[in-house]
C-alpha cells in the first residue's frame, strides 16, 4: 500500500508519498499533478490512500528542516528512477546542508565528466526534492539553473540553509 499526506510548509503545500520501503515521492507546491503520474507509473496495482499518521516522521523531519532544527534527513528512501539518474541522485544526496556543487562536479564524481546534461536531467526528474537536495546543485558558473519548483524556490531553500546569493 502507498500512503500520502499533505504538509503546509513555508514554501507552500507539499505532498509526501511513502511506500512500504520509505519516502518515494515529494510533490513541491504547485506540482501536485506529478503525484498521480508517479503513483500510476511505479505503483499501478497498489492502493493509494491518505494517511497522515503513517507519514508523520517524514512531515516531522520536514518541519524541523524548515525550523532550522535539522540539517540531515534520516528517513528511509525508496528511490524510483532510471539507473543513471539513481546514481546521480545518490551523489546529490551527499551534498551537505548549506553547501553547493555544480552539475559538472557531480558528473565528474560519477566518473562521467561529459554527462553534465544527464546529471541535470536527473535533478530535473528528482522524485524526492528537498530530501535529495537538488536545490544545492548549481551551473558551472555558480548561478542558479533549473528547479522544478522554480528558481525563486531554489533561492529560498539555499538562503534558508545560510547561503548568500547574488540577486
Amino acid at each position: 500500500m502507498v500512503k500520502y499526506a499533505h504538509y503546509q510548509s513555508p514554501i507552500g503545500e507539499i505532498i509526501v508519498v511513502k511506500s512500504d520501503v520509505g519516502l518515494c515521492y515529494l510533490a513541491l507546491p504547485g506540482l501536485a499533478d506529478g503525484f498521480n503520474r508517479f503513483t500510476a507509473k511505479y505503483f499501478p496495482a497498489e492502493t493509494v490512500r491518505q494517511d497522515r499518521n503513517d507519514c508523520r516522521e517524514i512531515i516531522s523531519q520536514l518541519k524541523e528542516y524548515f525550523q532550522n532544527k535539522r540539517t540531515e534527513f534520516t528517513i528511509p528512501l525508496d528511490l524510483h528512477t532510471a539507473p543513471f539518474y539513481k546514481q546521480a541522485l545518490e551523489r546529490v544526496a551527499q551534498v551537505p546542508y548549506g553547501q553547493t556543487v555544480t552539475y559538472g562536479q557531480i558528473a565528474h564524481d560519477l566518473g562521467k565528466p561529459t554527462a553534465v546534461r544527464a546529471v541535470g536531467g536527473a535533478n530535473a526528474h528528482n522524485p524526492i526534492p528537498i530530501i535529495i537536495p537538488c536545490h544545492r546543485i548549481l551551473a558551472s558558473d555558480g548561478t542558479l539553473k533549473g528547479y522544478a519548483g522554480g528558481l525563486a524556490m531554489k533561492a529560498f531553500l539555499l538562503r534558508h540553509e545560510g547561503l548568500k546569493l547574488d540577486d
